[in-house]
């Protein structure tokens, strides 16, 4: 679309940005760097920042690079490991770290450890089956130049050393083994989201607005979007004309983009999926541990579930985390209302989401099964990770709503993506992202193919190629082809950011 010709009325903004979480902050950041000039209005529903998926609470923090997800690496029915979408993620999380350490070296972002730590990624099986699998994972990941220094170990006293806590009381002719990634990271999303926010609002052209919910959207003859605001506070409404539009509002996405009434927003349906944490309370138990520790996800679990013994450091204080616990609500957010998901259903999406239902019937069971757990089965489930856990050491804590992709499929009907999906109006004036995973981590790379999907001709010039190359060195370039240029960049990028 085209940001530079003039319209008949004011504009209230060339870019109206819906959603004050991370995919947003991203996004504005990276126009703000391309071209100054543009002006940018902000629109959230609630009255703070990063108060859904982006906080700290909601998400797992990890700095998501397919060092220790199991789900990113399955096995072929040959047996052989499929690295594809490992390669792909780990690519995507080294752009993000490209464009912080950029933002830090420039003054936008603050000391580095306000958001982002070093902590060991770690994959950790057990059973012979298992152990094989995480064997191969290995040396097929060890082919690719983004998992170099990754580290194997079925000898049960070195696992002893990398991860205490994890084998405190356990059998020890169990047969197991561990992964370990020394550069992995833990990312307060939160604390960065509300950083670049600061840095953003106070540009010139940037308004930034809390407690506005969005009513409606209209595209009229002239090119141009009206989007009817309106204020929590005082109930009244305004329309909002621009160029240009982006729905990050996390679970709250899929209803406004269905809204909005582009015919690519047509058979997009959502599945609400909730999460609950065990939160560690005794200090010596934290400090035993150093590590995030992914296992296998259940059977007929999604991917947001694969459990995990996490480090987190979070407002300045360090915090153990297990789970999630899986769980299901008809809310899309946290701070949502149980109809969202009977408002999202439609016409055009109740096809794919019948046909997506009958076929993940053994999700809905787990789901099920996850709601009904009691405390004993939480903290069975805690043991299989730290056997000697105590009860009245742990609190359960709610952790965050994701909405899970349904989009239609010619042969299927309709089918549940566990990934992200940015869909665009044809003429690229609108776009939304849904979806749930890897999310936050891969917010950078989401956003660069967005901007040049969206803005084809300005992402093509001379002047938006140096500033994408400026802001991530590697852009364009794959990483997972090229040794040289991947330790060239991690390493900029950990010494920037502070990583050891």
């Amino acid at each position: 679309m085209n940001l530079k010709t003039t319209p008949a009325k004011p504009l209230t903004a060339d870019i109206v940005l819906i959603g004050a979480g991370i995919m947003s902050a991203t996004l504005g950041i990276l126009l703000k760097e391309l071209d100054p000039d543009l002006t940018i209005a902000v629109y959230e529903r609630l009255d703070a920042v990063a108060a859904e998926s982006s906080d700290a609470w909601n998400n797992a923090g990890t700095g998501h690079s397919a060092f220790c997800e199991l789900n990113y690496t399955p096995q072929r029915p040959d047996g052989s490991i499929d690295i594809s979408k490992a390669d792909k993620i780990a690519e995507q999380f080294e752009l993000s770290k490209q464009l912080w350490a950029s933002l830090v070296q420039g003054g936008q972002l603050p000391d580095p450890e306000a958001f982002i730590h070093s902590i060991p990624h770690m994959s950790f099986v057990w059973g012979a089956e298992n152990v094989e699998y995480l064997r191969k994972r290995h040396a097929a990941l060890l082919s690719s130049p983004l998992f170099a220094g990754m580290e194997f170990s079925d000898d049960p006293a070195q696992i002893e050393k990398w991860i205490p806590l994890v084998m405190d009381g356990r059998d020890r002719s169990q047969p197991i083994a561990a992964t370990r990634m020394a550069i992995g990271t833990d990312v307060n999303f939160g604390a960065l989201t509300r950083a670049l926010f600061t840095q953003l609002s106070q540009q010139p052209g940037v308004t930034f607005e809390l407690g506005q919910a969005i009513e409606d959207f209209r595209h009229k003859s002239d090119g141009l979007w009206r989007v009817k605001v309106r204020s929590r506070a005082t109930g009244k409404s305004r329309k909002v004309r621009t160029r240009f539009v982006f729905i990050g509002a996390g679970g709250g996405s899929l209803t406004l983009l269905e809204k909005s009434g582009i015919p690519e927003a047509s058979g997009f349906g959502g599945f609400p999926v909730s999460g609950q944490w065990l939160k560690c309370t005794r200090p010596d138990v934290i400090a035993r541990h150093d590590a995030k520790v992914y296992g296998k996800a259940a059977v007929g679990s999604p991917p947001m579930s694969v459990p995990h013994l996490d480090t987190r450091q979070i407002n300045g204080r360090r915090e153990l985390l297990f789970g999630p616990y899986a769980g299901f609500s008809t809310k899309f957010l946290k701070k949502g209302s149980y109809a969202d998901l009977f408002r999202s259903i439609e016409l055009g999406n109740i096809r794919p989401l019948l046909y997506a239902g009958a076929r993940n019937i053994p999700l809905t069971k787990y789901l099920i099964g996850q709601v009904l757990q009691t405390p004993e089965q939480r903290i069975a489930a805690l043991r299989e990770y730290y056997p000697e856990a105590r009860p009245e050491d742990w609190q359960l804590e709610v952790a965050g709503q994701r909405v899970q992709v349904i989009k239609k499929d010619k042969k299927a009907g309709g089918v549940l993506e566990f990934g992200t999906e940015v869909v665009t109006a044809a003429d690229g004036s609108i776009a939304a992202l849904l979806g749930a995973s890897p999310g936050a981590s891969t917010a950078v790379s989401i956003m660069l193919d967005l901007v040049q999907r969206c803005f084809p001709e300005q992402a093509a010039s001379p002047e938006w190629q140096a500033t994408f190359h400026r802001l991530v060195p590697s852009f364009g370039q794959p990483l997972a082809a090229n040794a040289a240029l991947t330790a060239a960049v991690r390493a900029h990028s950990a010494e920037v950011l502070k990583l050891t």
